[in-house]
Protein backbone atom coordinates (compact mmCIF):
# COMPACT_ATOMS: atom_id res chain seq x y z
CA UNK A 1 0.00 0.00 0.00
CA UNK A 2 1.09 3.59 -1.06
CA UNK A 3 -1.52 5.57 -0.69
CA UNK A 4 -3.15 5.84 3.57
CA UNK A 5 -4.75 9.26 3.45
CA UNK A 6 -8.95 8.41 4.33
CA UNK A 7 -8.35 4.63 3.87
CA UNK A 8 -9.48 2.38 6.64
CA UNK A 9 -7.54 0.49 9.20
CA UNK A 10 -8.97 -2.24 11.72
CA UNK A 11 -7.00 -3.37 14.79
CA UNK A 12 -7.96 -5.86 17.36
CA UNK A 13 -7.19 -5.02 20.59
CA UNK A 14 -6.96 -1.15 19.51
CA UNK A 15 -7.63 0.28 22.93
CA UNK A 16 -4.03 -0.54 24.58
CA UNK A 17 -0.90 -1.75 24.42
CA UNK A 18 0.74 -2.16 20.77
CA UNK A 19 -2.80 -2.68 18.84
CA UNK A 20 -3.60 1.79 20.27
CA UNK A 21 0.36 2.42 19.10
CA UNK A 22 -0.33 0.97 15.15
CA UNK A 23 -3.86 2.86 15.78
CA UNK A 24 -1.87 6.06 16.83
CA UNK A 25 0.36 5.51 13.75
CA UNK A 26 -1.95 4.88 11.22
CA UNK A 27 -4.42 8.23 12.49
CA UNK A 28 -0.78 10.06 11.56
CA UNK A 29 -0.93 9.17 8.06
CA UNK A 30 -4.42 9.66 7.96
CA UNK A 31 -6.41 7.09 8.46
CA UNK A 32 -9.94 6.22 9.63
CA UNK A 33 -9.93 3.83 12.43
CA UNK A 34 -12.67 0.80 13.83
CA UNK A 35 -11.07 -0.20 17.33
CA UNK A 36 -12.07 -3.43 18.75
CA UNK A 37 -11.46 -4.62 22.26
CA UNK A 38 -12.94 -6.09 25.08
CA UNK A 39 -11.97 -3.52 27.58
CA UNK A 40 -14.88 -1.10 27.29
CA UNK A 41 -13.75 1.38 29.58
CA UNK A 42 -10.48 1.89 27.68
CA UNK A 43 -11.82 1.42 24.21
CA UNK A 44 -14.27 4.75 25.27
CA UNK A 45 -11.04 6.36 26.43
CA UNK A 46 -9.20 6.09 23.24
CA UNK A 47 -12.51 6.72 21.27
CA UNK A 48 -12.66 9.64 22.71
CA UNK A 49 -8.99 10.69 22.24
CA UNK A 50 -9.13 10.20 18.57
CA UNK A 51 -12.56 12.31 18.08
CA UNK A 52 -10.54 15.24 19.96
CA UNK A 53 -7.80 14.89 17.97
CA UNK A 54 -10.54 15.09 14.90
CA UNK A 55 -9.49 11.32 13.70
CA UNK A 56 -12.86 9.36 12.11
CA UNK A 57 -13.02 6.48 14.37
CA UNK A 58 -15.39 3.92 15.86
CA UNK A 59 -14.51 1.37 18.72
CA UNK A 60 -16.61 -1.48 18.98
CA UNK A 61 -16.41 -4.16 21.89
CA UNK A 62 -15.37 -7.12 20.31
CA UNK A 63 -14.63 -10.71 21.80
CA UNK A 64 -12.18 -11.82 18.78
CA UNK A 65 -12.61 -15.78 19.88
CA UNK A 66 -16.14 -15.35 19.13
CA UNK A 67 -16.72 -15.34 15.17
CA UNK A 68 -20.42 -13.57 15.68
CA UNK A 69 -18.12 -10.39 17.17
CA UNK A 70 -15.79 -10.59 14.45
CA UNK A 71 -18.84 -10.41 11.50
CA UNK A 72 -20.67 -7.64 13.34
CA UNK A 73 -16.96 -5.59 13.58
CA UNK A 74 -17.12 -5.96 9.77
CA UNK A 75 -20.74 -5.18 9.24
CA UNK A 76 -20.20 -2.14 11.11
CA UNK A 77 -17.06 -1.22 9.72
CA UNK A 78 -18.71 -1.44 6.17
CA UNK A 79 -21.67 0.71 7.63
CA UNK A 80 -19.56 3.30 8.77
CA UNK A 81 -16.81 3.76 6.61
CA UNK A 82 -18.03 1.59 3.90
CA UNK A 83 -14.27 -0.17 3.40
CA UNK A 84 -11.77 -1.47 4.79
CA UNK A 85 -8.26 -1.43 3.84
CA UNK A 86 -5.63 -2.50 6.75
CA UNK A 87 -6.78 -5.31 9.18
CA UNK A 88 -4.62 -5.67 12.18
CA UNK A 89 -5.09 -8.96 13.69
CA UNK A 90 -3.40 -8.33 17.11
CA UNK A 91 -5.71 -8.92 20.29
CA UNK A 92 -3.62 -11.52 22.59
CA UNK A 93 -3.16 -12.98 25.76
CA UNK A 94 0.31 -14.51 27.45
CA UNK A 95 -0.36 -17.06 30.42
CA UNK A 96 2.83 -19.43 31.06
CA UNK A 97 3.58 -22.67 32.78
CA UNK A 98 4.73 -25.85 32.06
CA UNK A 99 2.57 -27.51 28.61
CA UNK A 100 1.19 -30.21 31.32
CA UNK A 101 0.12 -28.02 34.15
CA UNK A 102 -2.65 -25.90 31.66
CA UNK A 103 -5.62 -26.71 32.08
CA UNK A 104 -8.07 -27.06 29.65
CA UNK A 105 -9.54 -23.54 30.30
CA UNK A 106 -6.40 -22.15 29.93
CA UNK A 107 -5.72 -23.49 26.37
CA UNK A 108 -9.48 -22.32 25.06
CA UNK A 109 -8.57 -19.23 26.38
CA UNK A 110 -5.52 -18.70 24.60
CA UNK A 111 -6.38 -20.47 21.36
CA UNK A 112 -9.14 -18.59 21.33
CA UNK A 113 -7.74 -14.96 21.14
CA UNK A 114 -4.59 -15.71 19.92
CA UNK A 115 -5.19 -18.33 17.39
CA UNK A 116 -8.99 -18.48 16.85
CA UNK A 117 -9.18 -14.41 16.88
CA UNK A 118 -6.78 -14.49 13.72
CA UNK A 119 -8.74 -17.42 11.90
CA UNK A 120 -11.89 -15.20 12.29
CA UNK A 121 -10.71 -11.88 11.14
CA UNK A 122 -9.13 -13.41 8.20
CA UNK A 123 -12.08 -15.34 7.35
CA UNK A 124 -14.56 -12.29 7.40
CA UNK A 125 -12.29 -9.64 6.00
CA UNK A 126 -10.28 -11.19 3.73
CA UNK A 127 -13.55 -11.95 1.13
CA UNK A 128 -14.68 -8.06 1.63
CA UNK A 129 -11.20 -7.01 0.69
CA UNK A 130 -11.18 -9.19 -2.28
CA UNK A 131 -14.75 -7.75 -3.39
CA UNK A 132 -13.48 -4.42 -3.25
CA UNK A 133 -10.32 -5.28 -5.53
CA UNK A 134 -7.67 -2.21 -4.11
CA UNK A 135 -4.70 -2.23 -2.27
CA UNK A 136 -5.32 -3.49 1.31
CA UNK A 137 -2.72 -5.21 3.96
CA UNK A 138 -3.18 -7.93 6.64
CA UNK A 139 -0.97 -7.41 9.43
CA UNK A 140 -1.18 -10.66 12.02
CA UNK A 141 0.61 -10.01 15.36
CA UNK A 142 2.31 -13.29 16.36
CA UNK A 143 5.81 -13.11 18.14
CA UNK A 144 8.94 -14.14 18.44
CA UNK A 145 7.37 -16.98 20.72
CA UNK A 146 6.12 -18.30 16.91
CA UNK A 147 9.95 -18.59 15.88
CA UNK A 148 10.92 -20.29 18.77
CA UNK A 149 10.54 -22.50 21.35
CA UNK A 150 11.08 -22.19 24.95
CA UNK A 151 10.30 -23.34 28.00
CA UNK A 152 6.76 -22.53 29.98
CA UNK A 153 5.47 -20.34 27.56
CA UNK A 154 4.21 -23.89 25.56
CA UNK A 155 0.41 -22.57 25.58
CA UNK A 156 1.60 -18.95 24.29
CA UNK A 157 4.31 -20.55 21.44
CA UNK A 158 1.73 -23.01 19.98
CA UNK A 159 -0.97 -20.22 19.41
CA UNK A 160 1.96 -18.03 17.83
CA UNK A 161 3.42 -20.48 15.60
CA UNK A 162 0.39 -21.17 14.64
CA UNK A 163 -0.38 -17.59 13.59
CA UNK A 164 3.25 -17.04 11.76
CA UNK A 165 2.32 -20.38 9.24
CA UNK A 166 -1.14 -18.93 9.46
CA UNK A 167 -0.03 -15.75 7.98
CA UNK A 168 2.93 -17.83 5.67
CA UNK A 169 -0.36 -19.90 3.59
CA UNK A 170 -2.31 -16.52 3.36
CA UNK A 171 0.20 -14.93 1.95
CA UNK A 172 0.95 -18.06 -0.20
CA UNK A 173 -3.11 -18.17 -1.48
CA UNK A 174 -2.94 -14.57 -2.28
CA UNK A 175 0.03 -14.38 -4.36
CA UNK A 176 -1.42 -17.89 -6.37
CA UNK A 177 -4.76 -15.58 -6.97
CA UNK A 178 -3.04 -12.35 -7.87
CA UNK A 179 -4.57 -10.33 -5.21
CA UNK A 180 -4.05 -6.82 -4.62
CA UNK A 181 -3.39 -7.52 -0.65
CA UNK A 182 0.15 -7.71 1.40
CA UNK A 183 0.71 -9.59 4.18
CA UNK A 184 2.79 -9.01 7.45
CA UNK A 185 3.33 -10.99 10.25
CA UNK A 186 4.72 -9.17 13.37
CA UNK A 187 7.09 -10.97 15.65
CA UNK A 188 8.38 -8.51 18.68
CA UNK A 189 10.34 -9.87 21.49
CA UNK A 190 9.76 -7.63 24.88
CA UNK A 191 7.49 -4.56 24.54
CA UNK A 192 6.21 -3.18 27.57
CA UNK A 193 2.63 -3.51 27.54
CA UNK A 194 -0.30 -4.54 29.77
CA UNK A 195 0.35 -8.00 27.87
CA UNK A 196 1.51 -9.32 31.09
CA UNK A 197 -1.88 -8.59 33.21
CA UNK A 198 -3.76 -10.49 30.46
CA UNK A 199 -5.42 -12.37 32.90
CA UNK A 200 -7.53 -9.41 33.69
CA UNK A 201 -9.71 -9.98 30.66
CA UNK A 202 -10.80 -13.74 31.20
CA UNK A 203 -13.60 -14.48 30.83
CA UNK A 204 -15.29 -15.54 33.66
CA UNK A 205 -16.74 -18.98 32.12
CA UNK A 206 -12.83 -19.63 31.07
CA UNK A 207 -11.33 -19.11 34.78
CA UNK A 208 -9.10 -21.73 36.86
CA UNK A 209 -10.52 -22.59 40.37
CA UNK A 210 -8.45 -19.78 42.74
CA UNK A 211 -5.31 -21.49 44.31
CA UNK A 212 -1.79 -20.85 46.08
CA UNK A 213 0.48 -20.49 43.40
CA UNK A 214 3.87 -21.95 44.21
CA UNK A 215 6.91 -20.10 44.77
CA UNK A 216 8.74 -21.55 41.53
CA UNK A 217 5.32 -20.19 39.65
CA UNK A 218 5.82 -16.50 41.40
CA UNK A 219 9.31 -16.05 41.03
CA UNK A 220 8.78 -16.84 37.13
CA UNK A 221 5.86 -14.28 36.76
CA UNK A 222 7.53 -12.08 38.04
CA UNK A 223 11.07 -13.01 36.05
CA UNK A 224 8.45 -12.54 33.00
CA UNK A 225 7.10 -9.51 34.01
CA UNK A 226 10.18 -7.77 34.57
CA UNK A 227 11.42 -9.02 31.38
CA UNK A 228 8.61 -7.27 29.47
CA UNK A 229 8.02 -4.10 31.39
CA UNK A 230 12.25 -3.64 30.40
CA UNK A 231 11.71 -3.49 27.07
CA UNK A 232 13.96 -1.60 25.04
CA UNK A 233 11.79 -1.11 22.13
CA UNK A 234 8.54 1.00 23.02
CA UNK A 235 5.36 0.02 21.32
CA UNK A 236 5.66 2.95 19.34
CA UNK A 237 9.03 2.12 17.82
CA UNK A 238 7.12 -1.03 17.15
CA UNK A 239 4.10 0.52 15.53
CA UNK A 240 6.59 2.72 13.31
CA UNK A 241 7.97 -0.59 11.98
CA UNK A 242 4.57 -2.00 10.85
CA UNK A 243 3.86 0.67 9.41
CA UNK A 244 7.11 0.65 7.20
CA UNK A 245 6.42 -2.81 6.65
CA UNK A 246 2.41 -1.86 4.88
CA UNK A 247 3.87 0.44 2.75
CA UNK A 248 6.99 -1.03 1.56
CA UNK A 249 5.03 -4.89 1.83
CA UNK A 250 7.51 -6.77 3.74
CA UNK A 251 6.27 -9.96 4.95
CA UNK A 252 8.30 -10.48 8.46
CA UNK A 253 8.66 -7.64 10.82
CA UNK A 254 11.45 -8.51 13.25
CA UNK A 255 11.88 -5.63 15.64
CA UNK A 256 14.46 -6.62 17.61
CA UNK A 257 17.38 -7.94 15.70
CA UNK A 258 19.22 -9.14 18.44
CA UNK A 259 16.79 -12.49 18.74
CA UNK A 260 17.97 -13.36 14.94
CA UNK A 261 20.69 -15.74 16.54
CA UNK A 262 18.18 -17.65 18.79
CA UNK A 263 16.24 -18.17 15.38
CA UNK A 264 19.07 -19.23 13.41
CA UNK A 265 19.91 -21.41 16.26
CA UNK A 266 16.44 -22.70 16.40
CA UNK A 267 16.54 -23.42 12.53
CA UNK A 268 19.70 -25.49 13.23
CA UNK A 269 18.87 -27.65 15.61
CA UNK A 270 15.94 -28.93 12.87
CA UNK A 271 18.12 -29.11 10.07
CA UNK A 272 20.83 -31.02 12.18
CA UNK A 273 18.35 -33.34 13.73
CA UNK A 274 20.05 -32.15 17.60
CA UNK A 275 18.33 -31.38 20.56
CA UNK A 276 16.02 -28.63 21.06
CA UNK A 277 18.48 -25.43 22.00
CA UNK A 278 16.98 -23.93 25.39
CA UNK A 279 16.92 -20.13 24.43
CA UNK A 280 15.79 -18.69 27.16
CA UNK A 281 19.56 -19.32 28.96
CA UNK A 282 21.90 -16.82 28.30
CA UNK A 283 23.77 -18.02 25.61
CA UNK A 284 21.11 -20.07 24.54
Amino acid sequence: MKEFKDKVAVVTGGASGLGLAMARRFAAEGMKLVLADVEEEGLRRVELEFRKAGVPVMGIWTDVSRPQDIERLAEKTLATFGAVHVLCNNAGVAPGGAVWENTVADWEWVLGVNLWGVIHGVRTFLPIMLRQDAQCHVVNTASVAGLLSVPNMGIYCVSKHAVVTLSECLHHDLVQRHAKIGVSVLCPAYVPTGIVDSERNRPALLRNPPRSKTPEELAREEQTRHAVLSGRISAEQVADQVFEAVRDERFYILTHAKIKGAIQARMEDILLERQPTDLSKPGG
